[in-house]
């Protein structure tokens, strides 16, 4: 694994932040008996929009994880923290690797940022490469669906994942504060902990922050992994995950703003289960696979002799965040966020270094508030990224890369009384090299509008519609060769057009009394969708070439709460996405349909919340495709605010999949070989001084 001159910074930084007592986590906790522990949050200012708004002023589908609630439901990956949200779920790999699945669709249409910036990872890539953020160190969550996403680009087209941290202090502190977590878990032998250190003086503020985990192969219910052999296990191979995550920032605010710089670093290692060996020296002729007389001899899954490949990974970043009000006549607010990345991992099988995975990139993006110009409040943006990627090894499908994109976007609000009108435009090029392959160039353009009506107090009902456009990625045009990860070989194509697609959508809302809901219908046309097509199949290994076909997506999302007494809810739940191709046939890996029913309590010291969530079988299956059984999944949160050697600190314990149901998850490229999470228990203690 490459190393950089500012790694032993950050490791000296990282071991003086682990003796500090605290470390700031999530935002402040939701009011007792307030809102369903995971729901749509109305008054809350969304970070991600250039506007500042609130959720319930901006015209599109955002909902917001934060508070108490997030505290128990934060996991070691950023997609099974999001799962339990209606409308999103997650593309498992074991317990080191899972990405946000937004109304059936992930990356590369869904963009996780970093605070309104590009990770610059890469997780777009493959299912098996981590989301580089830590959970443990988010204070919140942003989801944006549908056009409210559209301006951070064609990477977001099917939505944006949006991590509240506080790397950059956008204030200083009153002298010294903090929060100190450590966590156990028993299905998986789960040791976490997560401290951090927030300290301000004359407008200067430091942040200091450390997490680290320790995750053992977690428990499943008895499976059947390789059904020739009949082997049964009761832990996933290669689902272990351990891992470090060391920050330090600094900044200086003021009256009028902020302006900051934080330094990130993370490792981790972790295991790659439902791997195949025996196929690397499969080769594609035209549309069929011709893999070496001998590889049905060697072949053996990760219950075999050989252990389980696995992932020694190490990110470094850079951001520089800054705010300033007023810098100008006519302008009200600017905002900069920028990011440098120097990402690289590690895949090792037996023992060596099969390939390598590297990512350097950076980018830069702007946004300058207008004031209101007859009656329009309104942003204008421009963003520009460069990322050179490549995969030098055994598995080397994809040639050194150089992707370098330019944009600009527009945003405009209109409040006509009880009506807000809202329209977006953005404009991108996008320019990719690779080693012995073709240039290309697309310039994508997406454009919104929006009406949203508070047509009494309380209820709100908005409309949207979109046009939006996306450049095919390097893997998209470029790929050629084995990926065992997902146990394929790809193709690429290099001739690939920018694939359109016209969205609309309309949500009711009800945001006020008792009773709370919100509805959601949506539908995606897309012209061109770009998708891995299986041409021919050996065993699950699987020849894939991306290509072009118009397929469409039609969904809804629904949540009802209704508040018995005070401190006393219950709540409704659900979500279904249907996505076919127009010429006929379901589109591979769609997540089946769920529907969950909860309740949450609190009184003085105590909160506690229940949930049962039914996931359908998914009979839907595109070709090559299995089926998957439905699954019922039972969890319990149990909290308690108690005084601790004079600090604030929380007793908190939650059970998952008390039952120890078997969970088959459809949109995983590894669903067959890789069962959910069995039973697990965890318990937590959280001090805050």
């Amino acid at each position: 694994m490459k190393r950089s001159s500012g790694a032993g910074l950050i490791i000296g930084l990282g071991a003086a932040v682990a003796a500090l007592p605290g470390a700031a986590l999530a935002g402040e906790p939701e009011p007792r008996g307030g809102p369903a522990p995971v729901t749509e949050v109305d008054a809350v200012i969304i970070t991600a929009d250039p506007l500042g708004r609130s959720g319930a002023e901006v015209v599109s589908n955002v909902a917001v994880l934060a508070g108490e609630s997030f505290i128990t439901r934060r996991q070691a990956t950023l997609g099974d923290t999001l799962t339990s949200l209606p409308g999103v779920s997650s593309d498992t790999f074991g317990g080191g690797a899972s990405r946000p699945v937004i109304r059936g669709q992930t990356a590369p249409r869904v963009r996780v940022l970093a605070d309104g910036a590009s990770l610059l990872d890469a997780s777009e890539v493959s299912p098996d490469h981590a989301v580089t953020t830590e959970p443990l160190l988010l204070r919140g969550i942003e989801i944006l669906r549908g056009p409210s996403a559209l301006l951070y680009g064609g990477g977001a087209i099917g939505g944006a994942v949006n991590l509240i941290d506080q790397r950059v202090p956008t204030e200083a502190p009153d002298g010294v504060e903090g929060v100190a977590e450590a966590r156990l878990g028993t299905a998986d032998r789960e040791r976490a902990g997560v401290v951090g250190l927030s300290a301000g003086r004359q407008g200067w503020a430091l942040r200091l922050e450390w997490a680290g985990r320790d995750l053992d192969d977690y428990a499943i219910p008895p499976f059947v992994i390789d059904r020739d052999a009949g082997t049964r296990v009761d832990r996933l191979p290669g689902s272990y995950n351990r891992g470090e995550t060391r920050a330090v920032g600094l900044s200086f605010s003021g009256d009028r703003g902020y302006l900051g710089a934080a330094l990130s670093e993370q490792t981790s290692d972790y295991g790659l289960p439902g791997h195949s060996h025996g196929f690397e020296d499969c080769i594609a002729v035209g549309t069929t696979l011709q893999c070496g007389d001998g590889h049905d001899d060697h072949r053996q899954d990760d219950h075999g002799e050989e252990p389980p490949p696995r992932i020694d990974l190490e990110s470094r970043r850079v951001d520089l965040r800054g705010e300033l009000q007023t810098p100008g006549a006519g302008i009200e607010r600017v905002r900069l966020r920028a990011a440098w990345s120097d990402y690289a991992h590690d895949e090792i099988e037996d023992g060596e270094v099969g390939t390598t995975f590297s990512n350097d990139g950076h980018e830069v993006r702007i946004e300058a508030m207008h004031a209101p110009l007859f009656g329009l409040r309104g942003v204008i943006g421009a963003q520009v990224s460069r990322s050179d990627f490549s995969a030098i090894g055994a598995e080397s499908f994809l040639p050194e890369s150089r992707t370098e994109s330019a944009a600009l976007f527009l945003l405009e609000e209109l409040v006509l009384g009880d009506v807000r009108l809202e329209g977006a435009l953005r404009a991108e090029r996008q320019s990719l090299s690779a080693t012995d392959r073709p240039d290309t160039e697309h310039r994508p353009v997406s454009a919104s509008m929006g009406v949203n009506w508070t047509f009494r107090p309380g209820y709100a009902l908005s409309a949207s519609a979109a046009r939006s456009q996306r450049a095919p990625s390097a893997q998209e045009l470029y790929a050629n060769g084995v990926h065992l990860a997902t146990n394929t070989f790809e193709i690429g194509d290099p001739t690939l057009d920018e694939e359109t697609v016209v969205s609309i959508e309309a949500t009711l809302k009800k945001t006020a009394g008792d009773t709370r809901f919100s509805v959601s219908a949506f539908h995606y046309a897309y012209d061109g969708y770009v998708y891995a097509q299986t041409l021919d199949r050996i065993e699950g290994f699987r020849l894939i070439r991306y290509t072009q076909e118009d397929a469409g997506f039609i969904g809804v999302e629904a949540e009802v709460s209704h508040e018995l007494a005070p401190g006393l809810g219950v709540r409704l739940f659900g979500d279904l996405v249907r996505a076919s191709f127009d010429a006929g046939g379901a589109l591979p890996r769609i997540p089946a349909g769920r529907l969950g029913v909860g309740g949450d309590w609190a009184r003085g010291p105590w909160s506690a919340d229940i949930e049962a969530v039914r996931t359908f079988a998914q009979a839907r299956i595109a070709a090559y495709e299995v089926e998957t059984a439905g699954h019922t999944l039972v969890n319990v949160s149990l909290a308690r605010d108690l005084p601790v050697a004079g600090l604030d600190a929380q007793l908190f314990a939650r059970g998952t999949n008390l039952f120890d149901a078997l969970a088959l998850n459809h949109a995983s490229f590894i669903a067959e070989r890789a069962p959910l999470r069995g039973r697990n228990l965890l318990v937590g203690l959280r001090l805050r001084f």
